[in-house]
């Protein structure tokens, strides 16, 4: 991000051109107001699933003493990892300086917003005593990684809030009072949450000082958040998270599930709101690039978590990856392999495959293999203890997730969609600001639609 901003972009023309295209799909309408009453209905039969495991405890779910995390803690680890995108995107590359993310910046903070917040409100869904939550703050142990990891994803929602809402700063004194079809209560919230900003010199370099803070504090923090969820797991002596690479692992995956989510709503923005001009193809073949990019690297790091086990065959290792393999859990393992990171590598190395549409289906199953992925690091671990599993009941010994279950994780899914939604809905998704100042600064230079 510059260290300045040339506030001549206020005075041309195409300011407001740049700013009826990007606010033309804001605001309340029919079509958005049934897509929420669809949203609605489905998060509220959804929390009727969890009021069930609220008043009859975790025994209506598949949890059991051997396999007591499953979907849920799956669900966490996924919603973490999406999350990282907002750091990716806006701050790694923002910094360094690629021109091209400007565009779809706010994308990526919007899925941070969205994923960290649900991120923390999974994790209610595990615990049998959810009004305990408080005494993790009032009584937590250092020594423990659970309030390390409740701590930075805390830490990492806020900063993702202040970031988001900072660089649209100017963006709402620009919309305040330029669009006539929103209600009276969204344009006060513009006001509001323009903070009185004129767009002076004065004001834009404090603003400017103000996100560059932000922006080098969400990257350790980011890089702390996965870290540490990462070490819940290895820190546990369990076959398949004896591991020194779960840290690199994690974030490396961290990234391909959420740049797939970038992607997946690009797609969005741009067919839905007719924002071609500004989400081009050119973003999606540079999206294909890092997607590729951050893939690889994530390639390398499965290689390591199952080639050095592999190699040795300890016992208890000989066993798990034995399930994982060619068990119980083989077919899942190998189509998340394939589908999820080999295959959709292999496509992106070819330029038409980087376009808009296979893109977004590269993406959509990237994205759903990466859930399945989480699954499998949580699941078959737990399903391979140490101990030998004997004279206990069978139900004990395997988990398959119950409806419950189900219910509440599709419940976690639907409110991660309600936020993006109306963050999307409801304020510019595209930043106005940077695209005019942008467009200004290089008048000939013209987008590929």
């Amino acid at each position: 991000m510059a260290s300045e901003v040339n506030t001549d972009f206020l005075k041309d023309k195409r300011l407001d051109r740049i700013a009826t295209d990007i606010l033309r799909p804001v605001g309340v309408d029919r079509n958005f107001l049934i897509w929420m009453a669809s949203l609605t209905t489905l998060l509220l039969v959804c929390m009727y699933a969890y009021y069930i495991q609220l008043d009859k405890g975790l025994i209506v779910t598949g949890l059991r003493d051997y396999i007591s995390w499953g979907m849920y803690i799956s669900n966490f680890v996924f919603f973490v990892a999406t999350s990282l995108v907002g750091m990716l995107i806006s701050s790694a590359l923002g910094m360094m300086g690629y021109k091209w993310v400007k565009p779809i910046g706010r994308i990526a903070e919007i899925i941070a917003v969205a994923f960290s917040a649900v991120a923390g409100l999974v994790i209610v869904s595990d615990m049998g005593r959810p009004e305990r939550l408080p005494f993790v703050f009032l009584f937590g142990r250092i020594q423990s990684p659970i309030l390390w990891d409740v701590t930075v994803v805390t830490t990492y929602m806020t900063l993702s809030i202040l970031l988001y809402i900072f660089t649209m700063i100017p963006d709402m004194a620009i919309s305040k009072g330029r669009i006539g079809h929103t209600p009276p209560w969204l344009q006060k919230t513009y006001e509001v949450l323009s903070f009185n900003f004129k767009h002076t010199p004065g004001q834009y370099k404090i603003l400017l000082k103000a996100i560059r803070i932000l922006l080098i504090l969400i990257v350790p923090t980011a890089f702390a958040i996965h870290t540490v969820t990462s070490w819940l797991f290895a820190v546990t002596t369990r076959p398949g998270w004896d591991s020194t690479i779960f840290g690199p692992y994690f974030l490396t995956g961290a990234f391909v599930a959420g740049s797939a989510a970038v992607i997946i709503l690009m797609f969005f923005v741009r067919n839905n709101y007719k924002l071609s001009r500004y989400i081009t193809l050119e973003h999606f073949d540079k999206m294909g690039k890092l997607l590729f990019l951050v893939s690889i690297v994530y390639f390398y790091f499965n290689l390591n978590e199952y080639l050095v086990p592999a190699y040795k065959m300890k016992t208890f290792e000989a066993r798990h990856l034995m399930e994982l393999f060619t068990g119980e859990f083989a077919f899942m393992f190998w189509s998340v392999q394939l589908l999820g990171l080999i295959i959709p590598m292999i496509l992106l190395l070819f330029k038409p495959m980087r376009k808009p549409v296979p893109m977004v289906l590269i993406a959509s199953v990237v994205l759903i293999a990466s859930w399945f992925k989480r699954l499998l690091i949580v699941v078959p671990t737990m399903a391979s203890p140490f101990l030998p599993k004997q004279n206990v009941p069978e139900a004990w010994m395997v988990y398959h997730p119950t409806v419950i279950e189900t219910a509440i994780t599709v419940g976690t899914l639907t409110l991660a969609v309600m936020i993006i939604s109306v963050l999307m809905k409801l304020f510019p998704v595209v930043p106005i600001w940077e695209i005019a100042e942008e467009e200004n600064a290089h008048p000939d230079q013209q987008p590929v639609e």
